[in-house]
């Protein structure tokens, strides 16, 4: 699997409303452990990487910037509900910032929740050590 992947959630207009499903088998191939969602936001989400952790991130409504860097530094991402979704594997860096007033981000984890916080990474330039050879140890030259 790539360390992270951008993907188009399915739209489908029925009678009386829209349907988004979303079959988990097309974008993660890990069993989801948690589920979270995070809303009601009045800044931008802790950036860090995790070291076992994987994610599955749904914009459901409103709008954000998902800020990651997967190997060739920052990057930002417009991140629009209700079908935009990205997979986000290990050592792959990330946060969400500048989110709309109405934004719902949902989120599915491969890991039940540690408050001893050891699965992350949360100081960049210790990522970056780390960076280049977990990422060609994980996912090779993908």
């Amino acid at each position: 699997m790539q360390p992270f992947k951008l993907v188009e959630i399915k739209k489908i207009q029925a009678p009386n409303f829209v349907m988004s499903p979303v079959e988990l088998k097309e974008y993660i191939d890990f069993d989801v452990k948690r589920i979270y969602f995070i809303t009601d936001t009045t800044g931008k989400t802790g950036a860090h990487c995790h070291i076992v952790e994987e994610e599955f991130f749904i914009m459901i409504k409103g709008t954000c910037t998902m800020v990651i860097d997967k190997g060739n530094g920052i990057e930002e991402h417009a991140f629009v509900g209700p079908t935009s979704g990205v997979y986000i594997g290990n050592y792959v860096w990330h946060h969400f910032k500048d989110f709309s007033d109405d934004a719902v981000l949902l989120a599915l984890s491969s890991t039940n929740y540690s408050p001893d916080r050891s699965d992350y990474i949360e100081d960049y330039d210790k990522y970056l050590e780390v960076r280049d050879s977990k990422l060609a140890e994980l996912y090779g030259n993908e």
